[in-house]
Parts: C-alpha cells; sequence; structure tokens
C-alpha cells in the first residue's frame, strides 16, 4: 500500500468531550488525554495511525485556538503551519471546508480522509487497508465516502447508515450507495435496522476527493464555501489568521452530516470492521480497558473494592479509595472535582456539567 504525496488527513481536534467530565475539561480535553491508560494521548494514537496513510506533512489538525500549544506539544513533528485553528467552534462543515481551501492552494489533485480525533481503533492494519480502498474509490469516481461500522449491538449512542445492496463497488463489495441516514434513534428503531442487515453505524470518517468535496460544497453549502472561498489569497500566508477570524463570524453553525452528505447523491458508505469505538462515553471505555476479577476496570494505585463490581473507577494514581457495594457505578475523581454516577445514567454528565458550570463556576468544567 504506497504512501501517495496526494493523500492527506485532516484531524478534527476541536471538541471539548463533555462526557468524559471530569478527566476532560475545556482546559485539557480528552483527544489530549491517555485516557486509555497505554502511554499515549487519543490525538497522539490518530495522528501515528495516518503516518500509514500520508506523508507526516499532509496531515493538518483542525482546533479550536486555545488548544494550539497542546498540539504542537503532543505532537512535536507538526510544524504551526499544519495547525488550523478556529477561533470559534462552527461544526464539521466549517472544518472542513478550511481546510479543503487550505489543501487545494498547495495540491488541488489531493485525496482526503477527515476523521475525529478521538477514535480508538483496535485492528490498525484492517484500518490502513480500508482507508486505502476508500482512496483509490475516492480518487477513480465522484463519490463521497463514509465509513460505516458493522453493528454489534442495537446501540441508541450511534448514527445509522441504510446501503443500496443493488448498488455496489465493482472493485470491492463492501462499497455501496447509501440510501438513508438515521440519527441516533430510540431502541426499538435501533433493533430494527439490525434485523434488516443493511444498516451500518455512523463512524464519522469521510474520504473524497478535493475536487469532488468542493463540488458537493458549492452545491449544497454555497454559503459556507463562499465565506471560505473569500479567502483564497490568505491561505498558508501571514494574513491566514485574520482571514480565518472574520471567516468564522460570518459562517453558520452546520454539521457535514447535515449539510452535504443526506443530501448528495453520490455518496457510498465502505463497510469496515476494525475493531472501532468513537469513544464517546466512560461506558464505552469500560468494554476498552482490562478488568479484575470482578469486571472492575480500575485506574489508580491504591482503590480498594469490597462487594463492588461492573464498575469504572478512574483516580489519581496515589489516592487511597474504598469502594463497598457498588455495581455498575463510574467513579472519577480529576483535579477537585469527584463524580459518581451510574453508567446507566451516563448520557445525563452533559447536563451534569451545564449545571455545574452555571451553579458553580467555570473553573470546575
Amino acid at each position: 500500500m504506497e504512501v501517495s504525496p496526494n493523500n492527506y488527513c485532516v484531524i478534527m481536534a476541536g471538541g471539548i468531550g463533555s462526557r468524559f467530565w471530569p478527566m476532560s475539561k475545556t482546559s485539557n480535553p480528552k483527544q489530549f488525554l491517555d485516557i486509555i491508560g497505554n502511554g499515549t494521548t487519543l490525538i497522539q494514537q490518530t495522528f501515528n495511525r495516518f503516518l500509514r496513510i500520508c506523508p507526516s506533512e499532509n496531515i493538518l489538525i483542525v482546533t479550536n485556538r486555545i488548544y494550539k500549544n497542546l498540539v504542537l506539544e503532543q505532537l512535536p513533528g507538526v510544524n504551526k503551519n499544519q495547525v488550523l485553528c478556529e477561533p470559534i467552534g462552527r461544526n464539521t462543515a466549517p472544518c472542513i471546508a478550511y481546510a479543503n481551501y487550505k489543501i487545494l492552494d498547495v495540491n488541488p489533485e489531493a485525496n482526503i480522509v477527515v476523521a475525529p480525533s478521538d477514535h480508538i481503533i483496535l485492528d490498525e492494519n484492517g484500518f490502513a487497508e480500508t482507508i486505502f480502498s476508500g482512496l483509490k474509490a475516492a480518487k477513480e469516481n465522484d463519490w463521497l465516502i463514509t465509513l460505516g461500522i458493522k453493528p454489534s449491538r442495537p446501540d441508541t449512542g450511534y448514527g445509522y447508515i441504510q446501503y443500496r445492496s443493488d448498488e455496489v463497488s465493482a472493485d470491492d463489495n463492501r462499497l455501496k450507495k447509501v440510501k438513508t441516514f438515521t440519527e441516533k434513534p430510540e431502541l426499538e428503531k435501533a433493533i430494527s435496522f439490525l434485523e434488516s442487515g443493511d444498516f451500518l453505524w455512523n463512524s464519522g470518517i469521510f474520504i473524497w476527493s478535493l475536487s469532488s468535496i468542493n463540488t458537493a460544497f458549492n452545491k449544497y453549502l454555497s454559503e459556507v464555501d463562499k465565506v471560505f472561498k473569500g479567502g483564497i489569497r490568505s491561505y498558508n500566508t501571514t494574513d491566514e489568521d485574520k482571514f480565518i477570524n472574520e471567516a468564522y463570524s460570518a459562517c453558520q453553525n452546520i454539521s457535514i452530516d447535515y449539510g452535504i452528505m443526506e443530501k448528495a447523491e453520490n455518496v457510498y458508505v465502505l463497510a469496515s470492521d476494525f475493531g472501532w469505538s468513537d469513544l464517546g462515553t466512560w461506558g464505552s471505555l469500560y468494554n476498552f480497558r482490562e478488568k479484575d476479577e470482578n469486571r472492575n476496570s480500575i485506574i489508580g494505585n491504591n482503590v480498594m473494592a469490597y462487594d463492588s463490581s461492573n464498575c469504572i473507577v478512574n483516580v489519581p494514581k496515589d489516592k487511597l479509595v474504598v469502594l463497598q457495594g457498588l455495581t455498575d457505578y463510574i467513579v472519577v475523581e480529576s483535579d477537585n472535582v469527584l463524580l459518581v454516577c451510574k453508567k446507566e445514567d451516563e448520557q445525563k454528565i452533559k447536563q451534569f456539567v451545564s449545571d455545574v458550570k452555571n451553579q458553580k463556576g467555570e473553573k470546575y468544567v
């Protein structure tokens, strides 16, 4: 599998990761944490993964400007021009449009992978093979490709993609034309999706040629495209930051899924199975961590657990913590915050964060 100079990767690293509070905070969100406990942060794992796909200098990281120094500290091989700093969050479509025009300035023949910075991939070889197949298809066809994950359960936390079994790529039968997108469904609908056999989880990883995605922006998100096209003489110059500040203040907040992928006619899904998780919640992290004989996943050197099972515990390494009688709980301490929450109620954590911010102040979030 050849690493082509026309291969580019755009890593989206601007999120706050509030569902991993209190470990993930505004000042240091989850993509910059060693949340698995293997010695590398999520953004480092993502960057290293894409070194197999494209040259190091062809990897762009889009992040909030307050995280610029964190990116440069954690990815020492990256130069400042590879870090695209957003002044404010505007969702994924403006983020991708910015990267598109930055790349267009240096290589109009580019083929691009867009990926979040905080996903887990267990099968790195399988991932690379899948991405190369998608890049080949994107180069040879006017397709917008999204990676779909074979679902293992009727999860209500993921979006779903339905594909057409009668329109399949001749070169790779895992590539199928998309029929519908569905946002996070209710449980009954998710169960029916699995039973039908023609639905995949939406991974949020995209592959396309620069020309195809720019055509789609012009057709479906012309206002966003117009904003970023206005700076065509500013990219990769000293004027870029000034232009981007103006562009983001004028740009709508919209996702690439809603703005383009759900509307375009040339969207294909690449069915994938490489041990993926978007690592969106403490519960999803629990599935990847080692467990003791009582199915507790514990990070911390001085945790004593009695009559407790199926818990995920994340506390400072030297903190003495004694747990008794807990089953299926999340117990996390970070800085001056302690969270104790039922695993089944972890979707409430975002609300907890909002309440804490309003009632106790931003220093806790």
